[in-house]
Formats: C-alpha cells, structure tokens, sequence
C-alpha cells in the first residue's frame, strides 16, 4: 500500500477578525500519497496559495489538523517547522527567488548552507543537482547570465539538492514561454516519475496542470473536486524536448 505522507483534516485558515475577517480555508480534508504529482487549480481567491503555504510549513492553520508522515504538524513551533522544511521540502517558485550576484552553484547550495553542511558537501551535491537539470557548465554564471528557462531549472536544482520527499511548485511555468514551460514540465514530470519526488503544483494553466495524475480544484476556500487525471501529459509537445534528469 502507497504510504499517505500528507494528511489535512477539518483545516481552516481565519484571516482578520470581525467584519474584516477572511475565511481562506473553509474545512478541508485532503489526502496525498507518496510520489504523486499534483495539481492545485483554481480562481484567485480560491484558497489554493493559502493551502500551498500550509503545506510548507510557511503558514499555520487556524484550526483543524496537518498530519506529514505521521506528526501533527499544526502543534509543531516555529524551529521544529523550519527543521521539517529543511529536510522534507523543497521549493520553487513563479518569480525564481535567485540571488542576483551569486553564481547558480553558490544559489543551489543555500538550502545547503543553512543546513550546516560542510563547504565540500555543499560544493558537490550543488554539482550534481546541477548536471541533473541540464546545467552542466553553467555553473558558474549568475543569473543575469541565464534565460528564464535556465534560471528557473536553477531554482528547481536549488529544491531538489536536499533530496527533498516533496516539491511544492507555485506557478513554475508563469514566467516562461510556451517552449521553456513544456521543458520545466518535462523536468518535474522527470523527478517524480524516476526519483519518487511527490510534486505538488499550483498552476492556473490547464496544459501545465496535465502534466499531473491527479488535480484538485479549490473554490471559494473549499476542494470543488479532486479526482485523477485520465489522461496525463507523459512526454513534451513535438518539438519541445523536456530536459532529461539523470
């Protein structure tokens, strides 16, 4: 049987007080086994962020229960949720979040650095995590020097370098073109399906989400539906190669 790694129960998420209060979250019971890849739709307002955020441990709920791999994650403190990040999760984000004077090798090793890994440790799996997107030689150039594309499989090497259970991906494609959209995909597509990294995606565009075996629609603060992807995108449009992980 699939380990269920993430578990929400009745979670809400109260914004404000009194009439300026904000229900983001609405009671939402969500189950996501290991190694999946899913998709988080929904208009602006919909709660999807706000789910995103409680996923990662960046947010708490304000009532109701976040269970990961076991532990009741809503009763955790602030330093007990950052160690989780640290060695569990792994981020990516729609604008790169990349330090514009450091080389892409010195980018992928912060998650690295905070850890307390030794400078060696930190100098080698950057490499690797490197080669792994397709950035072989490009480890020395900041992002200035790189496409969107390029900058963005940056930030994915800088997610995937602590061997993280789960990448959560907020609009990853957002800032790309078409071509370089289909390659991010192709890459998330890679790291769940030969590496068993469960992907978690927020995306508002559906041939990005149909990359994703399941998809969960959120509105108004609650799931409207959640049900697996009959057809799912196994490989790039012609013509657009995805980036191979190796």
């Amino acid at each position: 049987m699939t380990e269920i790694l993430i578990q929400l129960r009745g979670v809400t998420r109260r914004y404000g007080s009194g009439a300026s209060e904000l229900m983001a979250l609405k009671g939402i019971d969500l189950d996501i086994a290991a190694g999946e890849f899913v998709a988080i739709m929904g208009p602006s307002g919909s709660g999807k962020s706000t789910v995103m955020n409680i996923l990662g441990c960046l947010d708490t709920p304000t009532a109701g229960q976040y269970l990961f791999k076991g532990a009741h994650v809503e009763s955790l403190s602030r330093d007990q949720r950052a160690r989780l990040r640290r060695r569990y999760l792994g981020f990516v984000f729609q604008g790169f979040n990349l330090l514009a004077r450091t080389s892409a090798l010195e980018n992928v090793e912060l998650p690295l650095l905070y850890r307390g890994d030794s400078a060696g440790a930190r100098r080698a799996a950057a490499t690797r995590a490197l080669q792994s997107v397709g950035l072989d030689g490009w480890e020395h150039h900041t992002p200035g020097e790189l496409s969107g594309g390029q900058q963005q499989r940056v930030a994915i090497a800088r997610a995937i370098v602590t061997e993280p259970a789960v990448v959560l991906a907020d609009e990853p494609t957002g800032n790309l073109d078409t071509q370089r959209s289909h390659e991010i995909m192709g890459l998330l597509l890679a790291l769940n399906r030969d590496h068993g990294i469960t992907v978690l995606m927020v995306t508002h565009e559906r041939d990005m989400a149909a990359y994703a075996r399941r998809m969960v629609h959120f509105v108004d603060g609650g799931i409207a539906s959640d049900s697996p992807n009959p057809h799912p995108v196994t490989a790039a449009p012609t013509g657009m190669t995805p980036v191979e992980s190796t």
